[in-house]
């Protein structure tokens, strides 16, 4: 049970009301930068790049007008039924999280409210980050109609914002498993880490009493290259 429940606090939507003051501030500095920060039900535009906070990742998807959303999504069930009624409803945690562990998505479109499951719904906030200009309204639309249907999933490699920036700005990468595997760096490839991995070994082979070459290599082994790679 315990990866499921890690994963639902991932994806899992769990917005928060905010001090009515912080909120005023943080629309104002939108506002400023050049960017519009709407709910459900404002004046978007096909093409626009929507993002909603999830607890720890952040949901993106492509507007289509018509209070439609293209968006990546992980679903185990295409995988398991072919019945297209019961695919075409909205997606729960439960088939979510199951497409996670089973690298199975799908390029889906969904209505506003259900893509933004809650939340306040970002728009356009990436036109500040990347670097690359954005891609004329119509195409970025057409791009991610073109890609609607089953694709493999993973959490890493290929989520829903490489699918959004590949539509908008016509590169494949996302800044949120930039920083996701930037931390994990800081956490696993360190001097410390190594030192308790030598420690480990040498622990492990005295407790066996089967000191051999190959067994001191072994332990040896794992700590250096944590080492050089720190």
């Amino acid at each position: 049970m315990f990866p499921l429940q890690l994963l639902a606090l991932l994806f899992i939507s769990t917005p928060r009301p905010e001090p009515r003051d912080r909120k005023r501030q943080r629309t104002e500095e939108a506002v400023d930068k050049g960017t519009d920060r709407k709910k459900c039900g404002g004046t978007l535009r096909r093409g626009d790049l929507l993002e909603v906070p999830r607890t720890l990742f952040t949901h993106f998807g492509i507007y289509l007008g018509g209070d439609r959303v293209a968006h990546f999504i992980p679903d185990i069930l295409p995988v398991v039924c072919s019945d297209q009624f019961r695919i075409k409803q909205m997606v729960t945690n439960s088939r979510l999280l199951l497409g996670v562990l089973a690298k199975c998505g799908s390029v889906r479109v969904d209505s506003v409210e259900d893509f933004a499951y809650g939340s306040e719904i970002l728009v356009n906030t990436m036109d500040t980050v990347c670097s690359r200009p954005a891609l004329q309204a119509e195409e970025v639309a057409r791009r991610a109609e073109k890609l609607q249907g089953h694709v493999s999933y993973s959490l890493l490699w290929y989520n829903c914002e490489h699918y959004v920036m590949y539509c908008r700005y016509g590169t494949v990468m996302s800044y949120q498993t930039f920083q996701f595997c930037k931390t994990v760096r800081k956490l696993l490839l360190s001097r410390r880490v190594a030192k308790a991995g030598l420690l480990l070994g040498v622990c492990v082979l005295l407790q066996l009493q089967a000191v051999s070459a190959g067994a001191a290599l072994l332990a040896l082994l794992l700590p250096f290259l944590i080492w050089m790679a720190a």
